[in-house]
């Protein structure tokens, strides 16, 4: 959103939803034609759910463009007129030059013109591009790398000509043409560094910008961003549909049975209705299409409008229980989870695949020199002696040093290979004058390399066994390897037990990754290893290990990811990642993604996932900014998904259908009260039970239990993930649950009507002579009604607090308290004063109390049975966890008070 364009897009994007639509229609046939209820019934509703709606999506956006502007207005130094300037990185544009210092992020795609190292080369991390956090080395262009101070960098004057701007990161950039008007340059091939990778090397750097803005091959491996929807929202939107087309089908029965009915002439308009003759003297086909609209705006209730608003006021508080969850706060860090939309909270109980980068998201971007074997003899950090550790002395203290030694020779050698067998250079220091012999030997080296692994064994053989000064030797081959992060490995586990698929998608090469899956136990050992082939595979339990180039076998590629237990793909471009998880949302399953990362180069796929979550990790927080949900560890989303996901999903659908059913209860009886009006469009109700039955008396309850509900124990959930399978594939809102509530709802609505219409069947009257009538009628269904509903939500509450209590309890008492003044006052801002004294008369009948607590029990009779036939009959995984949980607790009682 912008300033300009907020109210008309959001207004856009609220009334796509069916149910603001609808009651927009109405809203507007209550305007234009004379209806049964007050525009004021439709009219206030729909205004409430859409300011609330907007106030929560402008704030969300507002956070989203507080972070982009703190991005946007980042300082860059820039060289203009041979001084350093410093300017905000939104000002940068083609062909400035541009100086970076250590551990900075590049602006934009340069062409590396010159450091301040003599050799003029930098070290830099692109892990943010293809997941490799190893700092590789790169060279300036050989004609410039002796310009040194700003002077000379801004006396260079050039034309370049290159290629458009290219997503592909693999392919390295052809400068067609460089000419330097002084001929010191001519080149034809040039190697960029890219936007987003980050600078290592103690020096400055400096670079003439080439691609800036949105055509770095960063931004154009970003997915465009577009609204997600859950699948929760879309069921909401299916059974909108057939609700609205069972009203459709209501407005037209009781349109054609009004024509039958006034067919005969001593049924037709009474004679004192002023509006008779100019009824009569009307079109046929007009006056039914009018009837028609009016009935439907007698009927309107069943689309609850204010479901919306208290489904976004759910997501909105509820994501709060995320963010305050202190087991997913990172003491290390000292960040905690972020929810940067919470429209998409219950989707996380409902993930099918996760996809995952590797480095920085399953392993760390640190290595540390934990111990070392020599033909057999492992020296380890601390001195164990019997079973005590002595942190005085080391390992290494303990090298035979004896004169003659037999081990003291191959120490010798094995120490002096880690100090010179590797590419290690030591981090300059800034000091003009240098180090002084004192400052030497105290001093703690910082040291660069390509391989973390180099950069480990030597800070470990200088902590341990020597000091000395660089020198460069011959390279030596390494291995490298990075460690996993805390529970990285249980929390994969977790969730492949929940019925979760996990792929791997990294940047990084095939030998590295396939490391990192079998130590997180992705891969097992005791199964087969595929690459891609065109044979069709038949077991189940396989591994997969795809290459970014393999990507463009799109039915293979699948059909053999569906016979794998893992996945694993490698030499992944960013653009390729987003087209990987691209392909498994649009399969014939259609399944629920999810893709994890911290770097830049995860952002495309965390925008293509139905959710994205960003690590908030050391390759910068471009990840955390585009990502829907930010967490500090990968370990952190065994507990996101299994209990906050789980509890989201159950929560959310229960509110829905429980909707869905109080809203039929409340309209089927008025439906049912036409065929004793003669069709006349009267209403069941008052007005003021109309415009408050959704927003006052019934919608709190069920709004606290969409925030507090807990069918079972977060540490339960935590310990059994196979319950996450009992809500998997929105198994709470499919077409049997929806039928089942609809069911429900109808019973209860022809209980509450007939069972009151039997009861007054024979005329009552008060001890006063005076007879009940159609308002006492009404009021009775709907004291019912309100009674019923909330004590089956009370029924299906399994974790209770005394905000419950508070809430369901107040509702009731507040029902009863806003009765009595209704009906006990004469209000002079009436123009009618119908329900005077009705409820209190209603109340001083036995007959209505015994109807009460009869057409109640009644109501919520079948309901109990099916609760407690399914149960011990057909019970699910979590009802026999709950079963469990209940004997444990009383066994625990029982014995406490023994």
């Amino acid at each position: 959103y912008t300033f300009w364009n907020f109210v008309p897009k959001n207004l856009f994007e609220q009334f796509r939803r069916i149910a603001n639509f609808y009651f927009l229609i109405i809203f507007l046939v209550q305007l234009i034609i004379d209806t049964p209820t007050s525009p004021v019934t439709s009219g206030l509703p729909l205004l409430f759910v859409i300011t609330v709606t907007a106030i929560k999506q402008g704030y969300e956006d507002w956070l989203r463009h507080k972070a982009d502007n703190a991005m946007n207005q980042c300082p860059v130094h820039f060289i203009q007129h041979g001084k350093l300037v410093r300017k905000q990185s939104r000002k940068l544009r083609v062909g400035d030059i541009v100086m970076v210092k250590e551990d900075e992020t590049f602006p934009c795609d340069l062409i590396f013109l010159s450091s301040s190292r003599g050799d003029g080369t930098c070290f830099v991390t692109t892990a943010s591009l293809d997941g490799e956090s190893s700092h590789k080395t790169y060279y300036a262009v050989q004609d410039t790398k002796a310009f040194h101070n700003e002077q000379e960098i801004d006396a260079l004057h050039a034309t370049i000509e290159c290629e458009q701007p290219q997503p592909d990161l693999y392919n390295l950039q052809r400068i067609k043409e460089i000419t330097e008007y002084n001929n010191l340059v001519n080149s034809a091939f040039m190697k960029l560094l890219y936007f987003a990778i980050f600078s290592k090397t103690s020096c400055l750097i400096s670079g003439v910008a080439i691609y800036t803005g949105m055509e770095t091959k960063m931004a154009l491996n970003y997915q465009a961003k577009s609204q997600k929807r859950s699948a929760v929202e879309k069921s909401m939107n299916v059974f909108l549909i057939v609700y609205l087309c069972i009203l459709i089908s209501k407005a037209l029965i009781n349109t054609v049975l009004k024509y039958v009915w006034q067919s005969e002439p001593f049924r037709d308009e009474p004679w004192y209705n002023q509006k008779t003759e100019p009824e009569r003297k009307r079109n046929l086909f007009l006056r039914a299409f009018t009837d028609f609209l009016a009935f439907m705006v007698l009927f309107n209730y069943i689309i609850p409008v204010s479901m919306y608003v208290t489904v976004e006021m759910q997501k909105f508080l509820g994501s709060y229980f995320l963010t305050w969850d202190e087991e997913m706060f990172d003491e290390d860090t000292g960040e905690g989870p972020l929810v940067n939309t919470s429209d998409l909270n219950e989707e996380l109980g409902q993930i099918e695949y996760v996809f995952t980068d590797k480095t920085g998201t399953l392993t760390e971007n640190n290595m540390e020199f934990i111990e070392c074997c020599i033909e057999g003899h492992v020296y380890v950090p601390h001195v164990i002696c019997n079973g005590q550790v002595l942190h005085d002395s080391t390992g290494i203290d303990m090298i035979d040093s004896s004169p003659g030694g037999s081990g003291k020779e191959r120490e010798e050698l094995f120490f002096r290979a880690l100090c010179l067998c590797h590419t290690v250079q030591v981090k300059d220091d800034d000091s003009v004058d240098g180090l002084k012999k004192s400052q030497l030997s105290r001093r703690s080296c910082i040291y660069i390399s390509s391989s973390p692994d180099e950069v480990a064994l030597v800070e470990g053989i200088q902590r341990y066994v020597c000091n000395w000064v660089l020198s460069i030797y011959q390279y030596v081959l390494s291995i490298d390897f990075h460690r996993l992060q805390e529970k990285a490995a249980d929390t994969i586990e977790a969730l492949q037990k929940a019925g979760i698929k996990v792929w791997v998608l990294t940047g990084d090469k095939m030998e590295t990754a396939a490391a990192t899956c079998y130590a997180c136990k992705l891969f097992r050992r005791n199964t087969q290893i595929l690459e891609l082939t065109t044979k069709k595979i038949e077991e189940q339990s396989l591994h997969d290990v795809q290459d970014g180039s393999s990507g463009n076998y799109r039915e293979l590629f699948l059909e053999i990811c569906r016979n794998c237990s893992a996945v694993l793909c490698c030499r992944m471009a960013p653009l390729q990642k987003a087209q990987i998880v691209k392909l498994i949302k649009l399969s014939k399953e259609h399944p629920i993604t999810l893709a994890i990362g911290d770097g830049a180069n995860d952002v495309s796929m965390i925008l293509e996932a139905h959710v994205g979550i960003g690590i908030i990790g050391k390759e910068g927080r471009q990840a955390a900014r585009n990502s829907d949900y930010a967490i500090p560890k990968f370990k952190h989303l065994k507990k996101m998904l299994l209990v906050h996901g789980h509890f989201y999903y159950v929560r959310i659908s229960e509110l829905v259908q429980y909707f869905f059913y109080k809203n039929v209860c409340f309209i089927f009886p008025q439906f049912l009260y036409q065929f004793f009006c003669g069709f006349s469009q009267q209403t069941l109700y008052d007005t003021a039970y109309l415009t408050l039955y959704n927003i006052s008396f019934t919608s709190l309850p069920i709004l606290l239990y969409g925030l507090m509900e807990q069918h079972v124990s977060a540490d339960t959930l935590k310990r059994e993930p196979s319950l996450y399978r009992d809500v998997a594939k929105n198994a709470l809102l499919r077409w049997r649950a929806f039928i089942y509530w609809t069911f429900l709802g109808v019973f209860d609505a022809v209980v509450f009507f007939f069972g009151a219409y039997l009861l007054y069947d024979n005329t009552v009257v008060t001890s006063n002579g005076q007879m009940f009538g159609n308002w006492t009628f009404g009021t009775l269904v709907f004291t019912v009604l309100v009674f019923t509903v909330t004590l089956k939500l009370a029924l299906d509450t399994h974790y209770w607090t005394w905000i419950n209590h508070f809430m369901i309890w107040g509702s009731l008492v507040f029902y009863i308290i806003f009765s009595l003044l209704w009906g006990g006052i004469i209000w002079p801002f009436l123009n009618y004063q119908r329900m005077y004294y009705v409820f209190m008369q209603m109340l001083s009948s036995g007959p209505a109390w015994l109807g009460i607590i009869l057409l109640i029990t009644v109501s919520l009779l079948p309901d109990v049975l099916k609760k407690v036939l399914c149960r011990q009959l057909w019970p699910t995984a979590t009802e026999r966890i709950q079963v469990k949980i209940f004997f444990i607790v009383k066994l625990v009682f029982c014995i406490t008070n023994l």
